[in-house]
């Protein structure tokens, strides 16, 4: 048997097997080089080398800043924004509003990251205004595969297509040359979805929608009868507190009064040891009258907690959160005794309050039983550290509620000249794309908006396995010759019908597999027929492989098709037949822009 029927029968069998889905992909990935190996296709050297190309480096770095700017709460910023600028309007300017932001938000922290970040605001949008979920979360899904061809950083494919070039001898894009493809796609989605989406959309929505937590303070402080225990206190020019710790405060003389937390002028929470200043602030808790008298007696300013934003303002912030627990059975700490306002020996989580069912326990000290709540108040990073103790199990994680409910965090201004810095060196070519993901994605880590596990954690290892598991199975159809004979049959089909004829017969190739397999793993299996096909015409490849990388990311047919697909379906209550309808017409626009439009950006 030759080697080229041996990579045939390779890609057959993968095909089959990511159809099916009845194993990983990530099974079926690693299977096509160990197949190439055990066939003698390829050396073992030459099956390993897609796990070190730059191409891997680059992509992972690219999860690693998403996640940066996401845990610094730039994504949820711009989630408020989006609700902000829609406001009640309806079901148009929201639209249209909404594809832009991920559009350009996958742009630059490519597409899962912006569908993930954006479908609970979405969700929450569709519900204030009385839209079913199924008219807003496809047209987001397929904003995103629009708004990935609008830069390098936007898919991985992009990255393929920009190395494919470059090794077949040509000038490399520019960072943002693929938005001459990618910005009529991402008209063109909006007239198509604002068109056509009413009537070819479910009015529908999934049995479980994303949880909203854009009021999760007040949510809480209701549930837990915060309002009017808590207040805020600044000290006034003559306060004799100033220049003395919190620490140090008498407050002997006010029964009931405990101070809660200290915060400086960021907002950030400070040592109770740490001198006061004018533009600190006291969280206190106690008796109104008894504040009151505090605060007379020691010059200071009084904000209740019901006022200047409440106890979204003086409890859960940029610096610090809220989060509830509860005392599983067989935890250490049944028949521990707590009460409100007591502090972990840390110093660094405070109890703010308890309830045993639906009724709080009251301010004295109570011992723990099984099915306790606690109300715990800290810095992010302490909810964080201690909340990992499995002798409690966490309601709503601290993580995800400050992705979703903080914007624009404490390192925020980081994460966004990290993301500007990387675009400036991708833009203006000053390093090649993997050592400018590299400083980034470092930086994300050494300005602290990460840990080194949670940078672990943030890469998408499915993909990473994927492209570089199907990186030889490319080496292997230029080495075998199967590539060029994929691409003289392509050529002999389509006879002497021109380089338009070509672009076209590689838009349906890549098309059809990529509904059914993963674009990326199209790709691969595509660019090197494309290389062979433009050289056999004699014709310029820039354009083929403009074309190939639109025509990838034409993943609108089925919701195995792409993760976002699939995302969407749940809450979107999307049945499999529901995204052809509207796929089919986005596909179209898709086909037009490949064949027609990018001749006339990048000739022949």
């Amino acid at each position: 048997m030759s080697d080229i029927t041996i990579v045939f029968l390779i890609i057959v069998g993968a095909v089959i097997l990511f159809m099916q889905n009845r194993l990983p992909v990530i099974i079926v990935a690693l299977a096509v080089p160990f197949s190439l190996y055990m066939t003698g296709v390829l050396s073992l050297q030459e099956v390993f080398s897609g796990f070190g190309d730059p191409t891997i480096i680059f992509i992972a770095s690219l999860f690693v800043v998403s996640a940066g700017l996401e845990a610094a709460g730039v994504t949820a910023w711009a989630g408020q924004k989006l609700i902000q600028w829609a406001g009640d309007e309806g079901r148009g300017r929201l639209l249209v509003l909404m594809m832009l932001m991920v559009a350009v938000l996958t742009a630059m922290i490519s597409v899962n990251g912006a569908v993930a970040a954006l479908l609970p605001v979405v969700v929450v949008l569709a519900i204030r205004t009385g839209t079913k979920p199924s008219q807003l979360l496809m047209p987001l899904a397929f904003g995103a595969h629009t708004g990935s061809k609008l830069a390098l950083s936007g898919t991985p494919i992009a990255v393929i297509v920009n190395d494919a070039l470059v090794d077949a001898g040509g000038e490399p894009f520019a960072f943002f040359e693929f938005a001459w493809a990618g910005v009529p796609l991402v008209i063109g989605g909006i007239i198509i979805i604002y068109l056509f989406g009413p009537k070819l959309l479910p009015h529908t929505q999934g049995p479980s929608l994303p949880s909203d937590f854009s009021r999760h303070a007040r949510t809480l402080s209701e549930q837990y009868r915060l309002d009017g225990s808590f207040f805020h206190l600044r000290p006034r020019e003559a306060s004799p507190v100033i220049g003395t710790s919190a620490a140090a405060i008498d407050i002997t003389g006010f029964p009931g009064l405990s101070i809660v937390r200290v915060k400086g002028a960021e907002g950030a929470q400070v040592a109770k040891g740490t001198p006061l200043a004018a533009t600190s602030a006291l969280v206190v808790s106690g008796p109104p009258d008894v504040i009151a008298a505090f605060a007379e007696a020691k010059d200071l300013a009084v904000i209740a907690a019901g006022e200047n934003g409440g106890v979204e303002n003086a409890l859960f912030n940029r610096a610090s959160g809220l989060a509830e627990v509860v005392i599983p059975p067989r935890s250490k700490f049944i028949g521990e005794m707590a009460f409100p306002g007591m502090t972990t020996k840390s110093g660094d989580l405070v109890v703010l309050a308890i309830q045993r069912g639906e009724d709080p326990v009251g301010p004295g000290a109570h011992k723990l039983a099984a099915g306790d709540t606690l109300l715990m108040q800290g810095s992010w990073q302490a909810l964080d550290d201690h909340l990992a103790d499995p002798a409690v199990l966490v309601v709503d994680s601290p993580a995800v509620v400050r992705k979703q409910a903080v914007p624009l965090g404490l390192g925020a201004r980081a994460a966004i000249v990290i993301l500007l810095a990387m675009v400036a060196m991708l833009a203006f070519n000053l390093v090649q794309p993997a050592i400018a993901g590299l400083i980034a994605a470092s930086a994300v880590i050494l300005t602290g908006l990460l840990k080194v596990e949670e940078a672990y954690r943030a890469i998408n290892w499915t993909t990473i396995i994927l492209v570089g598991a199907m990186m030889p199975l490319s080496a292997a159809m230029f080495q075998t010759g199967a590539a060029q004979l994929l691409a003289d049959t392509l050529i002999a089909i389509l006879g002497d019908a021109g380089p338009t004829a070509l672009l076209a017969g590689l838009f349906v190739i890549s098309a059809v597999l990529g509904q059914v397999i993963s674009n990326t793993a199209t790709a691969l299996i595509v660019i090197p027929v494309a290389v062979l096909a433009a050289n056999v015409l004699g014709v310029n490849v820039t354009p083929v492989l403009m074309s190939v990388n639109v025509a990838c990311a034409a993943a609108f047919l089925t919701p195995i098709a792409t993760p976002v697909n699939l995302m969407v379906m749940g809450p979107g209550g999307y049945k499999f037949s529901d995204y052809w309808k509207l796929g089919s017409i986005m596909m179209a626009m898709f086909f037009i822009v490949a064949v027609f439009l990018v001749p006339l950006v990048w000739s022949f």
